[in-house]
């Protein structure tokens, strides 16, 4: 067992899941795999955003084939022991059986997370010469009869081990692209490592099969066919793999089971978890949630976001504060609730320099912070929602966006106070601000507006837009996160009246949802505020009026 080569790491990272109480099994990937791995030198890169679970996915396929361990007592208990007896299970149809064991802990595994040698290193060289000391070393350790000599290149030894030895190797690269977002790496330094990854995997007899991930799909930064053998997975696109990485629907349902039976005070319900976590979708059009916040809300039994940014292009700002391509109007609009027409090129991530609107929204897919559907762009859940609220309201060179998200304070405690006066005011800067959001002709367009004058209450509420509730559709409500605070239903008129609004309100039967969602979650609020709000679009006047519902 060495550093790289058969690591006992491996086998503990993976394990470490395993034990824990939110573990999700997914092993059936494996299965997968084993054609691959049968047929020899095949590669495959799986790219997904970050914290959807691709590092878990390669310690677990690095601890099944590593000769390293005897890793039976963790795969032994899981699917791909069920399905190598039986046939099938829920998840799978295929009727065919196999003996998971012949392939497992057969291999030699080389298994690399990038992430640490960059983290580590201060510039380039130092980040490769490290992995290559650590990986030769190894090496002769575990074939010293094979000659190796100063200078002979890495892949050069593990042709010539094979050589000898007729040992073919498994490839485990996770995070392959981190180095590219290392301001201490040079263009070249980049084609480099491009063509390192090349040199060993492509063409090489020793190769059983090479396993990438990464954020970053990998064609477009190599020329050529310096490293076209690699098959690409990724999720706006192919829908292969899909399942294996983001929590499905019934998993999410099964944890949360799990979490009832485990917690004695539950504080999270499951509505809130779809709500929070979920919005992602796959090509082949499955929902998926955030795997990593999933866990860190039912492990701490409180709904947050659990975002963590790291990297040049990790921080939401990044995209829009010089509003390069005019991305800052598309994100208003997301923000606002709506989704937006994109191109998606995943491509386009790679890119040191994003200049346009569609390399910009690419980027934004690519990296987990927009969902990507049926030809359009959209913040897919609470959690990214509040980070991209969070940027807005904090950035004063985002102009008349972060101007509108400072008002939204005022507006919200305008509208708690019954200050109609204010509120009206508030929304006539809004609709005449130095560069107008929207042309403002319908519903639609009000909807939006009000969104962003009222993104402070995100803080303290869970606001739903356009929900089915009583006998129709409610154009917000508000359901406070805090018992006792004042909840608010809002209902939009153009060319009519606030008064008509609040008529609907009450005729429509809106209370019965709010009523109810408040039920489940278990909290309680005083009093409702019925809030009226109109446009005029012939003297562009904004009206306001409210009622007070009092709660039992």
């Amino acid at each position: 067992m060495g550093y790289y080569l058969n690591s006992v790491q491996v086998f503990s990272l993976y394990k470490s899941e395993v034990d824990s109480p939110y573990f999700v099994d997914k092993s059936l990937l494996l299965k997968e795999l084993f054609p691959l791995v049968e047929a020899g030198n095949k590669h495959l890169c799986i790219t997904r955003p970050r914290r959807f679970g691709k590092s878990v996915m390669a310690a677990m396929v690095g601890a099944f084939f590593s000769k390293g361990i005897d890793s039976s007592s963790i795969f032994d208990s899981l699917k791909i022991a069920q399905v190598s007896e039986n046939g099938s299970t829920v998840e799978s149809t295929v009727d065919e059986r196999f003996d998971y064991r012949e392939y497992m802990n057969q291999y030699n595994v080389i298994y690399i997370n990038f992430i640490k040698p960059a983290n580590t290193s201060k510039n380039y060289d130092e980040f490769i010469n490290s992995i290559e000391t650590f990986l030769i070393r190894d090496l002769r350790k575990s074939f010293p009869d094979t000659d190796y000599w100063e200078g002979l290149s890495l892949a050069d030894f593990l042709g010539l081990i094979y050589a000898d030895k007729q040992e073919k190797f498994i490839l485990i690269f996770d995070e392959w692209d981190c180095i590219f977002h290392k301001s201490y790496t040079s263009n070249e330094e980049r084609k480099s490592f491009i063509n390192w990854l090349a040199a060993m995997t492509k063409d090489t007899g020793y190769v059983a099969l090479s396993y990438m991930t990464g954020v970053l799909p990998i064609a477009k930064y190599s020329s050529g066919s310096t490293i076209n053998n690699f098959d690409e997975y990724t999720m706006a696109v192919q829908p292969k793999f899909s399942e294996y990485f983001g929590f499905t629907e019934s998993e999410v349902d099964m944890l949360y089971d799990r979490y009832l039976q485990r917690t004695a005070s539950p504080a999270v319900t499951r509505e809130e978890l779809r709500i929070w976590y979920d919005g992602y979708h796959t090509a082949g059009g499955a929902r998926l949630y955030n795997p990593r916040s999933v866990v860190k809300a039912l492990s701490n039994n409180c709904l947050a976001s659990y975002w963590t940014s790291s990297g040049q292009y990790m921080e939401i700002s990044t995209y829009i504060m010089n509003d390069r391509a005019d991305v800052k109007k598309d994100v208003a609009l997301m923000v606002a609730g709506e989704a937006v027409p994109a191109r998606v090129e995943e491509f386009a991530a790679t890119s040191m320099n994003l200049t346009t609107r569609n390399e910009i929204l690419s980027a934004m897919v690519v990296y987990g912070f927009l969902n990507y559907e049926d030809g359009r762009v959209h913040i897919p859940n609470r959690e990214l929602m509040d980070e991209f609220a969070k940027t807005i309201r904090e950035r004063e060179n985002l102009g008349y966006i972060n101007r509108l998200a400072m008002e939204s304070d005022r507006m919200l405690g305008a509208t708690l106070k019954g200050d109609t006066k204010t509120m009206e005011e508030i929304l006539a800067f809004a609709h005449d601000t130095e560069t107008p959001l929207l042309d403002y002709n319908d519903e639609t367009e009000l909807t939006a507006i009000v969104n962003l004058v009222y993104l402070a209450a995100r803080d303290t509420y869970y606001v739903e837009r356009e929900d089915k509730a009583g006998e129709g559709y409610a154009d917000f409500i508000f359901y406070p996160e805090r018992a006792g605070d004042d909840g608010i239903i809002l209902e939009l008129k153009v060319d009519d009246t606030p008064e008509r609004a609040i008529a609907q309100i009450r005729d429509r039967k809106y209370m019965l949802k709010f009523q109810g969602k408040m039920a489940e979650r278990k909290r309680h609020t005083g009093r409702v505020l019925l809030v009226g709000i109109s446009y005029d679009r012939k003297k562009k006047v904004h009206h306001c009026r409210m009622e007070v519902v009092q709660i039992a």
